[in-house]
Parts: C-alpha cells; sequence; structure tokens
C-alpha cells in the first residue's frame, strides 16, 4: 500500500493535470459554469476516498463517469426544469480561429441554443460521442445504458440538430 503523502501527491498530480478538462466536460453535460465546478468537486471528492483502487487504472474515465453519475443525479434530484443561460458551453473544441471572429461567435451561439433543446440524456450522449470521442460501447458504459440506448439516443439527438432552426442560418466548417 502507498504511503498517504505519496497517495496526497499522486491525487494532487492528477486534479492538476485533469481538472481543468474535467470542468469543461461537466460544463457541455450541464450547461452551467459553477454547477460542472460542483459536479467536479463532488466527483473528486469521491474519487480521493478510492484513490488507491481508482489509480491502478484509468483515473481519468472513473471520475469522467463519476461526473456524469452527479450530473445524473442532481438532474433527478431537481424538482424544476429550468434552462442555464450565460456562457454555457465552451465550444472551442468545434469552432476553430478565424481572422472574423463574428462567424464563430454567431456559430457559438447558435449550436449553445441547440445543445440546450437536447434532452439531458441526449445531451450526454452527444457530449460522450463528439467531444469526449467515445466508441457508442464506452459511452454505455459511462452512462450505464444498453448500446441500443446510446444508438437512439444519437439519433435523436443528431435529428434535432439537424431540425434547430438556430442552425438553419450557420454554415457548417470544413
Amino acid at each position: 500500500m502507498a504511503a498517504a503523502g505519496s497517495r496526497d501527491d499522486d491525487f494532487t498530480a492528477f486534479v492538476l493535470a485533469r481538472s481543468a478538462r474535467l470542468v469543461h466536460f461537466a460544463r457541455m453535460l450541464c450547461g452551467d459554469a459553477g454547477l460542472a465546478e460542483d459536479l467536479v468537486q463532488s466527483a473528486l471528492e469521491k474519487a480521493y476516498l478510492r484513490w488507491d483502487r481508482i489509480e491502478l487504472a484509468d483515473p481519468f474515465a472513473y471520475v469522467r463517469q463519476a461526473v456524469v453519475n452527479q450530473h445524473l443525479s442532481w438532474v433527478r434530484r431537481r424538482p424544476w426544469r429550468e434552462r442555464p443561460s450565460g456562457d454555457a458551453f465552451e465550444l472551442d473544441l468545434f469552432i476553430e480561429a478565424e481572422a472574423d471572429q463574428s462567424g464563430a461567435v454567431h456559430r457559438r451561439v447558435a449550436v449553445r441554443a441547440a445543445l440546450a433543446t437536447l434532452s439531458r440524456r441526449e445531451r450526454a450522449v452527444v457530449v460522450l460521442r463528439y467531444v469526449e470521442d467515445l466508441t457508442e460501447r464506452e459511452t454505455a458504459a459511462v452512462l450505464g445504458v444498453a448500446i441500443g440506448t446510446v444508438k437512439s439516443a444519437n439519433a435523436r439527438a443528431l435529428g434535432k440538430l439537424r431540425a434547430a432552426p438556430e442552425l438553419s442560418g450557420v454554415e457548417e466548417r470544413a
């Protein structure tokens, strides 16, 4: 068993190296910067308690799954439905820098609005598949659902995004 100091050092190194990506992932999931930080914080607290066991496997995958579980658990506990506002989604992964930023801003706002119309599961599937670049099987494992559920949620989400009026005037980037 590793010494407590070593465990703390390893966990601290992990948090410093991966927390920004985890927060970005959580923001894509929930659409709220403050909630994203809370989800990651809670997932990291749980991971710390099990760090000796999970650091041997893939700690990022474990904590990412914990973030998804926290998000879904939070959604189930919420007695009301509201759509987050503000700069909820950082879409720099989708939109590359260009000389005239107005086009990028327009696309970012349009994609943000279109993603906000998806259900929580659909948004989670889209984020895991296209932002985190997971396979259908990996996405199903993270969400704890069947592969068919991932496929159908993905198909519904892409259909909604294709039909979204927010995206009708937005040019696609090659």
